[in-house]
């Protein structure tokens, strides 16, 4: 190293504070595990990068937009598409249901055992996914599942959950109900919780009966937490992969096929990775124009 670069180097290093001292490993990390490989999957979206390419680079090539013009061609990936969609739109209103109602009910004055319930209701939350979708694909089984076992004691006939095209994705959904609110409840207890009891007492004064105080006092008191909560779920629940690689393997009749599940059977079954980078992107387009709407949204209504 030459005496300039040395005497460069080490002037660069005096001006730096202790501040970016403790940042830059946090930083390099963050470069090294997160962004550069995002780029390297962007840039990989614009090739025909596969397993050929993965033995020889010389049979990459660059492709520019044929990978998401060859995606958004495929009745597959729109099959996909809907399936998540679906998902999302129903799974994420009926989460945040749950989770309201539970956090309600919690925060009623009255209501003893707090603590107890709320780290039970939190449980499902902090059980291992994979571990929990096993346990619940059992528990449904067409012959042997308990949830049939139930249905059966008040005259319901059986019902095939997850080998029924009807019945697969609603199955899935109430499993990620159950498996999520948890973690909703406890955000929304907490802005439940801010809300001055004096805003409750004044609407029993005026006449306000449960029904007019739920909408006039608790919904505005907790409208901004509901957006970020709606926001978060609607990007966990548009991410689905584990619930239907566990218990569905994304069928039957391809009912329960998402986007992430076309992705991994892209990039790690046909090892067909410029394809399913794109695919990533594109789920990270989606992403992005929900945040959006969501912004957009709250400032309007705010």
């Amino acid at each position: 190293m030459s005496y300039d670069l040395r005497r460069s180097l080490l002037l660069g290093l005096k001006h730096l504070s202790p501040g970016h001292v403790f940042v830059a490993p946090a930083l390099l990390i963050l470069f090294v595990f997160f962004l550069a490989p995002v780029a390297g999957a962007f840039v990989m979206s614009f090739t025909d990068f596969d397993i050929y390419a993965l033995a020889d680079l010389k049979n990459l090539s660059f492709i520019g937009f044929d990978n998401y013009i060859s995606l958004l061609g495929s009745p597959l990936f729109w099959k996909a598409f809907g399936n998540t969609a679906y998902f999302a739109l129903v799974g994420t209103p009926l989460s945040i249901a749950v989770s309201l109602g539970l956090a309600m009910a919690l925060n009623t004055p009255g209501v003893g055992l707090k603590p107890v319930f709320r780290t039970v209701l939190f449980g499902p939350y902090v059980a291992t996914l994979v571990a929990a979708a096993i346990i619940w694909r059992y528990m449904v089984d067409f012959q042997y599942g308990w949830v049939n076992r139930g249905l059966g004691v008040v005259g319901v006939p059986p019902i095939d959950w997850l080998g029924d095209p009807h019945w697969s994705m609603p199955a899935i959904i109430l499993f990620a109900v159950w498996k999520n609110f948890g973690y909703n409840m406890l955000i929304l207890l907490a802005a439940l919780q801010k809300i001055p009891d004096e805003l409750y007492e004044s609407a029993r004064v005026d006449g306000a009966g449960p029904w007019s105080r739920f909408l006039h006092v608790t919904l505005p008191g907790v409208s901004p937490v509901l957006w970020m909560v709606a926001l978060l779920t609607v990007a966990g629940y548009f991410q689905l992969f584990a619930e239907p690689y566990v218990m569905t393997q994304g069928g039957p009749a391809q009912s329960t096929f998402s986007l992430l599940y076309y992705m991994y059977q892209d990039g790690f079954k046909y090892w067909n990775l410029g394809h399913a980078s794109a695919t990533a992107f594109i789920l990270f387009a989606i992403l992005i124009g929900i945040s959006f709407i969501r912004n957009r949204s709250q400032e309007t209504f705010a």
